[in-house]
């Protein structure tokens, strides 16, 4: 059979029939057409700009981190009388040293502040000191070592934005 114009058709479950609405109430889509009584959405062209919403629609329209995100590091800070109470002479004192007595979480950034006194000579790795904690480790003879900073993050909103 040769295949023109005249023969062809669909695939068979392809399409549709359009349902007809509002054709008398034996049609099943009778009366009210499936659009309820009466109110802005029974009307034609309802629906729109004038649909009164309330306060939850509202709210979910709202994009929903707001306010200022800010760049700064959040610093741990940890005085010299808790490296006393934790670790012994010589001691080295790290991010590893410090989350296994969980003075730190994983990603904390930690500053060492100088209340109390430091009794004990420590090597001190940390990502700030104030200027009195790095006199006294000094002192203790200790040292005070300074961690590098990473890279400052993007805020979480820019960096998706960036990716699109």
């Amino acid at each position: 059979m040769v295949i023109n114009l005249s023969n062809l058709s669909p695939k068979t479950g392809s399409r549709r029939k359009k349902i007809r609405v509002g054709r008398g109430n034996a049609s099943g889509h009778g009366t009210f057409s499936g659009r309820g009584i009466k109110g802005q959405r029974a009307r034609s062209g309802g629906r729109k700009r004038l649909a009164r919403r309330g306060l939850k629609q509202m709210l979910l329209q709202l994009p929903k981190a707001r306010g200022f995100q800010s760049l700064d590091f959040k610093f741990k800070a940890l005085n010299l009388e808790e490296l006393n109470k934790y670790f012994q002479a010589g001691e080295k004192v790290d991010l590893a040293a410090l989350q296994k007595v969980k003075l730190i979480k994983t990603n904390d950034f930690v500053k060492i502040l100088g209340q109390g006194e430091l009794k004990k000579p420590l090597q001190v790795w940390a990502h700030a000191f104030s200027k009195s904690a790095e006199a006294a480790i000094t002192k203790a003879g200790g040292a005070a070592n300074r961690i590098a900073f990473p890279a400052q993050p993007k805020p979480k909103r820019q960096a998706d934005k960036l990716k699109a």
